[in-house]
């Protein structure tokens, strides 16, 4: 029998399990869920593939013997998420935050960036690896760690389209959550072309 789910929900990227899915976190219980991304038709094909990581949206569902498909989806923010591993040469303000979290044995820290001229550009945040235990890095990309409760924060200084980057870095043991405030910012800018991660062409 066929139910549907309405909600909204992240676009997190390409489901790990599955190559023709997307998985997306469900704002409104932090689950998440692998969605078909391919089989479509007409302009619902087009609107699902344009769809890119980070992508906030309004979709509904159809579910059949466990199996989520989209009967519509309409993109409300195009906030980017990119994810590089084994990164080097990390900003100072990831650097200054790490030290504070060893300091203080957090497993958590995070802190504001602010431009030269003194206005709000972003946040930065670090989680703490813990080999063996956890991968924190996978859990960010699966949903198993949220980010909303971050971007929430990052929303009530601006409520605009945002790029997020996750870096696991090669030479730390801790995982840099970078939010940038604006969508194709100079700061956005400057972070993609230091850490080499293109934005997404749009479809």
């Amino acid at each position: 029998m066929e139910t549907t789910t309405e909600s909204t929900f992240r676009v997190l990227g390409a489901a790990p399990e599955r190559d023709d899915a997307l998985l997306l976190l469900d704002r409104a219980d932090h689950e998440p869920v692998s969605v078909a991304a391919a089989g479509y038709d007409g302009d619902l094909a087009d609107d699902v593939d344009g769809l890119r990581p980070g992508y906030l949206v309004d979709a509904t569902l159809a579910w059949n013997d466990g199996d989520a498909r989209f009967t519509d989806v309409d993109v409300r923010k195009r906030t980017l998420l990119t994810y590089a591993d084994a990164v080097t040469g990390l900003f100072e303000a990831a650097l200054d935050t790490m030290e504070q979290a060893h300091q203080e044995g957090a497993g958590v820290h995070g802190r504001p960036t602010f431009s030269t001229d003194g206005e709000p550009n972003g946040a930065v945040y670090v989680f703490a690896e813990q080999p063996g235990e956890r991968d924190v890095f996978d859990e960010i990309r699966t949903g198993a760690l949220p980010l909303e409760p971050l971007v929430d924060r990052l929303d009530e200084e601006a409520d605009c389209e945002h790029e997020i980057f996750v870096f696991r870095p090669l030479e730390h043991d801790f995982v840099v959550v970078y939010l940038v405030l604006r969508r194709e910012s100079v700061l956005a800018d400057t972070v993609r072309d230091t850490y080499d991660c293109p934005r997404p062409s749009e479809a």
